[in-house]
């Protein structure tokens, strides 16, 4: 079995096709169930969150996996597999290995450390298990994703990394705001009175506007696809909330906008903040700050007299060292453990193939030593020990050499057809366990979005 990972996230897809795919937790368990009944799906483990719907599984082939999964999650969203193929991503072996990890770290979210990601993933991990879907392979993989995205939270301090992309993305507009240049200002006291809209009520968005309320900017307004996201978000720190469609209304009255949707396509175009300029007079610049994941706001904005865009390649340049660092050190860990965990996982995919090769091996001893003990009764007790200890010897010294080499072997990439020559070449019968014990405690405590 192999390692497969078919999924679609805020990069690939917009919020609406998100919720499509999704699957309230109730129907978990049901789902996980379908997976595994799939012609080439073995075992299989279902991510579903606000922001990503994914599913790793062990697959007896790659095409035949693929196509397997995604058709699943075509009929899941309800539509043609055509026409969701554009927004899936698909991994396989040591790219799903690699995708995991990062993801258990926080390196894969809309904001960058979160921790919410790992509670996530550990309860994915457990309904896995209780639904008896998750096998060797998704338990050994999933094992090693929550120990690496602990470590990289512990030895990273990546955790701060999101809230410092935000507060230096408002740390620049504040000093755009003062004096449209870059010259020096007192941190955010720019913003304080400054008229905001923020769009997209996610978890950037709530930081947003955490951070802008700390700095006495206000009144705002918060615009959501979401209605209750909106409010909520609105009610606790005193914002109007406004539907999508509202957002060209009051765009005209803003000084800052900051987007951070998870829409594949632009919330904002360059036709619509230019028709909002033509309602500003004797104002300041319009300030648009794009944190999202694709853009939000079409490039030609920039271009537009009177606006400033900062976007996240603008913004790499004005992160803190520190937070800069704390990236960089958590993608080093991630590269260094998806070698080893990938390599680990390879090895011990052959484990049964070599079990399964000792046992035919004791089988065929112990049947030769019984016909032996028949046709030669007269053979005393110490003699059948011996005999039996020299054929033990012999076969474990003969099994040695190609075991060790197997085991070496199938730790490479596409090591695993040399354990399945081993098992053709004997005619071995491997057993596929589903399920396994050992569900790792995980410090802390998330609340799954």
């Amino acid at each position: 079995m192999n390692l497969l990972l078919v999924g679609a996230s805020y990069r690939t897809a917009d919020v609406g096709l998100l919720e499509r795919l999704a699957t309230a937790p109730d129907d978990v368990a049901a789902r996980l169930t379908e997976l595994v009944r799939l012609e080439h799906v073995a075992e299989a483990l279902l991510l579903s969150t606000c922001n990503r719907v994914e599913v790793y599984a062990a697959v007896s082939g790659f095409h035949g996996g693929v196509t397997d999964v995604s058709g699943w999650l075509a009929a899941q969203a309800g539509v043609e597999p055509a026409a969701l193929a554009p927004h899936l991503y698909v991994r396989w072996d040591t790219e799903a290995v690699e995708h995991a990890l990062r993801v258990a770290a926080g390196l894969d979210s809309m904001v960058v450390g979160e921790t919410q990601i790992l509670g996530q993933v550990r309860e994915a991990y457990a309904a896995a298990m209780s639904a008896g879907t998750a096998g060797r392979l998704l338990h050994d993989l999933l094992q090693q994703a929550l120990r690496v995205g602990k470590r990289v939270h512990a030895e990273t301090g990546i955790d701060t990394a999101g809230r410092s992309v935000v507060t230096a993305a408002l740390a620049l507009a504040a000093r755009r705001l003062a004096s449209d240049s870059d010259g020096a200002a007192d941190e955010l006291a720019a913003l304080a009175g400054r008229r905001v809209l923020v769009i997209g009520a996610g978890a950037m968005g709530a930081l947003t506007l955490a951070t802008l309320s700390r700095a006495g900017a206000g009144p705002g307004w918060v615009a959501s696809r979401t209605p209750e996201r909106a409010q909520r978000l609105a009610d606790t720190y005193g914002a109007t909330p406004i539907p999508l469609t509202e957002v060209a209304a009051v765009l005209p009255a803003a000084d800052l906008v900051v987007t951070a949707t998870a829409s594949r396509r632009p919330v904002l175009t360059a036709a619509t903040v230019a028709e909002a300029l033509a309602h500003r007079s004797d104002r300041p610049p319009l300030v648009v700050c794009d944190l999202a994941v694709p853009r939000d706001v079409e490039p030609e904005v920039a271009d537009l007299p009177g606006v400033v865009l900062i976007d996240l390649a603008r913004l790499a340049a004005d992160l803190p060292k520190e937070t800069t660092a704390q990236i960089e050190a958590a993608e080093r860990i991630v590269a260094a453990e998806t070698s080893t965990v990938a390599s680990g996982l390879r090895n011990a995919r052959v484990a049964p193939t070599v079990a399964a090769l000792r046992a035919r091996a004791d089988e065929v001893m112990t049947a030769e030593l019984t016909r032996l003990s028949q046709r030669l009764p007269e053979l005393t007790e110490e003699q059948r020990a011996e005999i039996s200890h020299t054929i033990h010897r012999l076969v474990r010294r003969l099994l040695h050499e190609p075991t060790v080499r197997v085991r070496q072997l199938a730790a490479e990439p596409g090591g695993e057809a040399y354990a399945q020559m081993l098992a053709d070449l004997f005619d071995l019968r491997i057993p596929h366990a589903r399920q396994v014990d050992g569900l790792p405690e995980l410090a802390g405590e998330e609340e799954p979005a």
